[in-house]
């Protein structure tokens, strides 16, 4: 498989991308892999297949196929109001949840009526501790000084969301009894052999010439590694082949040959249009219909931007990864022209 009409390291340097990496999925398998650029400006760290990018929000991604697999094993209904699973904390009560409740079908597809107060959910400032999850989910942390609430009655808008990822967090350790990372190595990268793929509260210092630097206007960002503190709903860094390994797993849950135990009937509901957006999916975003139905998500953070897309029916896909920040959304900059040159 090969790209369209496009010079990819001549527009890196149009844009000024300091390194790019990427994976192509044709007929259900990691067709091609390729690394441009360097993962530090200034450096001859180039990119390889090994190189650990910051995935951002596409850790929501990661997050639905976890819940979609406890659901399948019964340790949760999508459907049921979460504050009869949640132990440590509760959703408040309000006017707004009079009629319906908050479930984690509304909070997979942003329509809980839980949205981000301003300013909110920025990335780790290394001269604090790690915040708590309830601290956060009761304003208490300065990265969301304000209680997390209803605002909107559930099911009946679209708000984009990271607070109602972290709600989905607590859930999973109160349900389980276990941390996030745990449940999450258990039942998704280890399983899926996913070997560069992490929710880091540090860089490991024995890898760290694995991992990207973030960057912008050709500069290395001031945190250089950017981590966010809310695991479940940006925490994520991983490479595009092991992103590519977890799409493929989710096209061969549609034909019955999951590896994780995640049936047709459940893949196949992440992808059906949920609440009052047709374009909206459980931790995806939807475009076409039927056997082309396209599926997506994005990660955009703090020197960072990446995409992935697939054609779960038609078996093809792709992972794309930067350790640039545009300053424009993905698909107006150079993810955009690696999008658009794909061959399918």
């Amino acid at each position: 498989m090969k790209l369209k009409n496009i010079n990819i390291s001549e527009r890196m340097e149009h844009y000024n991308v300091a390194g790019l990496s990427m994976a192509l999925i044709e007929k259900g398998q990691i067709n091609m892999t390729a690394g441009f650029g360097v993962l530090e400006a200034e450096t001859t760290n180039n990119v390889n297949n090994n190189s650990i990018f910051n995935a951002c929000s596409i850790s929501k991604f990661v997050t639905s196929m976890l819940v979609m697999k406890l659901e399948e094993q019964g340790v949760f209904n999508l459907d049921e109001d979460v504050n009869n699973r949640l132990s440590s904390w509760k959703v408040p009560d309000n006017e707004f949840t009079q009629n319906n409740k908050v479930t984690l079908r509304l909070l997979l597809c942003h329509q809980s009526g839980v949205t981000d107060p301003d300013g909110s959910f920025a990335e780790l400032n290394f001269t604090q501790e790690f915040p708590v999850m309830v601290d956060l989910l009761e304003g208490r942390t300065p990265y969301c000084n304000v209680p997390i609430e209803v605002m909107y009655e559930p099911g009946s808008d679209f708000q984009y969301s990271d607070a109602g990822f972290c709600l989905i967090q607590q859930l999973i350790e109160d349900r389980l009894g276990k941390s996030f990372y745990d449940v999450m190595n258990e039942h998704i990268f280890e399983p899926l052999k996913m070997k560069n793929s992490s929710f880091l509260q540090t860089i490991p210092q024995a890898r760290k010439k694995d991992f990207s630097c973030g960057h912008k206007n050709g500069k290395i960002v001031s945190a250089k590694y950017p981590i966010y503190p809310y695991p479940a709903a940006s925490g994520l860094w991983t490479t595009p082949y092991d992103l590519a390994i977890l799409v493929i797993e989710f096209m061969s849950s549609l034909k019955g040959e999951s590896r994780i135990g995640l049936s047709p009937i459940k893949a196949k509901e992440m992808i059906n249009s949920q609440g009052c957006k047709k374009w909206t999916g459980l931790g995806v975003f939807l475009d076409g219909s039927e056997r082309e139905i396209e599926i997506s998500s994005l990660g955009w953070g703090v020197g960072f931007q990446c995409m992935m897309v697939a054609y779960p029916y038609l078996e093809t896909g792709a992972v794309i990864m930067t350790n640039t920040d545009l300053g424009v959304h993905q698909l107006k900059g150079i993810i955009g022209e690696v999008y658009n040159s794909l061959p399918f």
